[in-house]
């Protein structure tokens, strides 16, 4: 069976969203993470490099590893395996708490992620299984700065905000939150009162804050073009993978 898709600025820059020399200080990390390695059994087929873009290729357009295999010239059992081995292996780099995190601006802001396993999502109204993804990007420079774990998709955004553990990251840093994370120690809109309609200069305040607050809207709406976040059929931890890993490509995407 001959392959498709290899290894090539053509396809990388493609499916990944990354330019060559970027891809290739991902392929680091991969290799360095001990993605070259076999756990039993005979070696891989494919080299490493086409093994990472297989994971992006699915990530980006969610084709069933039926559909893959054709495309990198192997069986569906083994992309099911590559997926399997390396989708943790491109999970997000933690970022590091930069010295002057105190003068900084982050953004937060839960994001609706439709998945097929039940056992981590919860039914809408509309009958489809939802998670919750709490999602913290740095004003300045669109970075996502972390991603939590994703909790069922009913659950309260103040809720889902306790639960991700990430208001421990966010300790002395200014953290912009829409309305929903009221109480939650960040800055949040001023909201109107029962006979008492908002003064001038908070409308202002409500508008710069609804100005800079949209880039994590942006942030989310660029990751969701990898399609694994519009539907995702992956179980257990492999959403938090995919979410990790999309995470990482988008910052490297924005390093340089």
């Amino acid at each position: 069976m001959a392959a498709v898709l290899r290894a090539e600025r053509v396809w990388v820059e493609t499916f990944t969203g990354l330019r060559m020399a970027q891809f290739s200080g991902l392929l680091r990390v991969v290799r360095e993470r001990g993605g070259n390695g076999t756990l039993r059994g005979r070696p891989w087929s494919l080299p490493l490099a086409e093994r990472v873009l297989m994971v992006a290729v699915y990530y980006r357009t969610n084709l069933t590893m039926r559909q893959l295999g054709p495309l990198f010239g192997v069986s569906s059992s083994r992309v099911c395996r590559v997926i399997q081995r390396l989708g943790p292996l491109l999970a997000r780099e933690p970022v590091s708490r930069p010295a002057d995190a105190p003068e900084r601006i982050w953004i937060v802001d839960g994001t609706l992620i439709p998945v097929r396993d039940r056992g981590v999502a919860a039914s809408s109204r509309n009958y489809r299984f939802f998670v919750n993804v709490q999602v913290v990007v740095d004003a300045d420079t669109r970075l996502v700065i972390a991603a939590a774990r994703p909790v069922p998709g009913t659950m309260a955004v103040a809720h889902a905000w306790c639960a991700s553990g990430l208001s421990e990251h966010c300790q002395g840093v200014t953290v912009l939150g829409d309305g929903a994370y009221l109480n939650c120690g960040m800055a949040v809109p001023h909201r109107k009162r029962p006979g008492r309609a908002l003064l001038k200069g908070e409308e202002d305040d409500n508008a710069e804050h609804r100005r800079v607050r949209a880039r994590v809207e942006h942030v989310i709406g660029r990751m969701k073009s990898y399609k694994i976040l519009r539907d995702c059929r992956q179980r257990g931890d492999g959403l938090h993978h995919a979410v990790q890993a999309v995470a990482h490509m988008h910052n490297l995407a924005l390093a340089s």
